[in-house]
């Protein structure tokens, strides 16, 4: 074969290969192009693909948990020095005067309920001392032997003497205290009368009123009625007109027995005659309480309005209680106790006699109304801490509603607490008389809290008997006399 041949074939071998190249398919297709963004548009950077997160270095074991701190305990108040806790196993004995009936079951009823229930371990032993009269002479016997009990019942003048020798502890940090005082609203649930009657002068609290009673009048609406009232005296004039037509109707009827009867009973007793001081407005003190003043014109006023009704036949007098006279219309008005219901309530019966009779109060010449209160006190007496304490948390317990509620129940008392009342709506529904004095708690007034109170009363009623016995224009006199004598009394018993 010729060169030329051969160059020939050469190139035709080449040609064939570049069709047949041409002929093949791309081994890898590209994508289609994404438009164009619009020439003002820059086109976006393309987005990195992420780093692979880089293995994260030996995770370091995580610290073991903390356990949480324990709390401490939270610190027990202390009460006077006291912790409660110290209560266990105190026992503390009461001296009370409910040894016989009723009451007594009632009070026996409180301690057993108080022994049961409180959370600190106290026990109350309540030992039965007789009357007032017996409890002072067992407190003044006590005072000298060193043998005193941790709570004592009397009346506030009696507390007065033992706080003003150092027996009787004040209540008052106790009320304050933070953990076993009285809260506002407690202390607000008191009747005030009844709760600030156990303060003295230097604001000491001598005493707790576990229960109160009022002196009253009694009065009969059915007969009253029948004489043409048709409603109780609203003030004194009120009161002599009535008691004067009662008088003048036993003096006219059939009967010869029921002559010189008819309108008040009076008996010149203190409770008696404060009750009408209290409604003349006046309270038997100098102002600023620190003696005695029986010469003002409101003591004077009461002395004459009484010595009128005896000059005037519109009063008379008995040998004992005026309960049968009360219950056959021999007298329209007797001045008693409301503890008094029960024994009002047997006259009534035993003379078979239905009469409405209920409990008004005592009014002044300007129908200012009141009513003697009185409180059923109790006091801490010096011991120990431990024992002070655990009678005032004792003393605390009876004048909660409940408490009230089953002391009243069996007492016929009113409560101290105003709440109590919620708790006695079935007693009341039984006893309308009751319920009638119940509302004469608003204008209770106090005697006198001074130690020399007890002495003071005696003369009281020395000299009122005096008064309706001798001449009108001796009252200045006599009134003058019982101030001397209260004064006396006062320096030698108070100092």
């Amino acid at each position: 074969m010729n060169r030329k041949t051969l160059s020939i074939l050469l190139l035709l071998v080449m040609l064939i290969t570049v069709a047949l190249t041409a002929c093949q398919p791309k081994a890898e297709e590209a994508a289609p192009a994404e438009e164009s963004a619009p020439a003002e548009e820059a086109a976006p950077a393309e987005e990195a693909a992420p780093a692979e997160e880089a293995a994260p270095a030996e995770e370091a074991a995580p610290a073991e948990e903390a356990a949480p701190a324990e709390e401490a305990p939270a610190e027990e108040p202390m009460v006077m020095g006291v912790k409660l806790s110290d209560l266990a196993g105190t026992t503390i004995t009461f001296w009370h005067v409910w040894g016989s009936g009723a009451p007594s079951e009632g009070m026996a009823a409180v301690v057993e309920q108080f022994n049961a229930t409180n959370e600190y371990g106290i026990t109350v032993e309540a030992l039965d001392q007789g009357r007032y009269g017996d409890v002072e002479d067992a407190m003044n016997a006590a005072i000298q032997s060193g043998d005193l009990p941790n709570v004592v019942v009397g009346y506030t003048n009696a507390l007065a003497g033992w706080y003003d020798v150092g027996v009787i502890t004040d209540l008052q940090p106790y009320v304050d205290d933070p953990a076993v005082g009285l809260s506002a609203d407690e202390i607000a649930d008191f009747y005030a009368g009844a709760f600030g009657a156990g303060v003295v002068a230097d604001g000491a609290r001598i005493g707790l009123p576990l229960s109160q009673s009022t002196n009253v009048i009694f009065y009969n609406q059915t007969w009253a009625k029948e004489l043409g009232f048709d409603a109780p005296p609203a003030n004194a004039a009120e009161f002599k007109e009535q008691a004067c037509a009662a008088a003048e109707a036993n003096a006219n009827d059939d009967d010869p027995d029921n002559d010189g009867t008819g309108g008040l009973v009076l008996y010149t007793g203190a409770s008696n005659v404060m009750s009408w001081v209290f409604a003349f407005g006046d309270d038997g003190l100098t102002e600023d309480g620190s003696a005695y003043d029986f010469t003002s014109p409101a003591v004077q006023d009461v002395a004459t309005f009484l010595k009128d009704l005896w000059d005037s036949g519109c009063a008379f007098a008995t040998e004992s209680y005026p309960n049968p006279e009360f219950a056959t219309r021999k007298a329209l008005f007797t001045m008693s106790s409301t503890a008094g219901i029960p024994y009002q309530l047997a006259a009534f019966e035993e003379a078979g006699v239905a009469d409405e009779w209920g409990f008004i109060p005592f009014v002044g010449p300007d129908g200012n109304q009141a009513v003697n209160a009185f409180g059923q006190y109790v006091a801490v007496v010096n011991t120990t801490p431990e024992q002070n304490l655990a009678a005032w948390l004792f003393l605390k317990y009876f004048t909660s509603p409940e408490a009230q509620a089953t002391w009243i129940n069996a007492s016929a008392y009113y409560p101290v607490r105003q709440s109590a009342n919620d708790l006695l709506k079935d007693y009341a529904a039984e006893h309308p008389q009751w319920l009638t004095g119940l509302d004469l708690l608003a204008v209770g007034h106090s005697e006198p809290t001074k130690a020399s109170w007890g002495s003071v009363r005696r003369a009281v009623q020395d000299a009122f008997d005096a008064i309706i016995q001798g001449d009108a224009a001796d009252i200045p006199t006599y009134l003058e006399e019982l101030n001397n004598t209260a004064a006396e009394l006062m320096a030698e018993i108070e100092g």
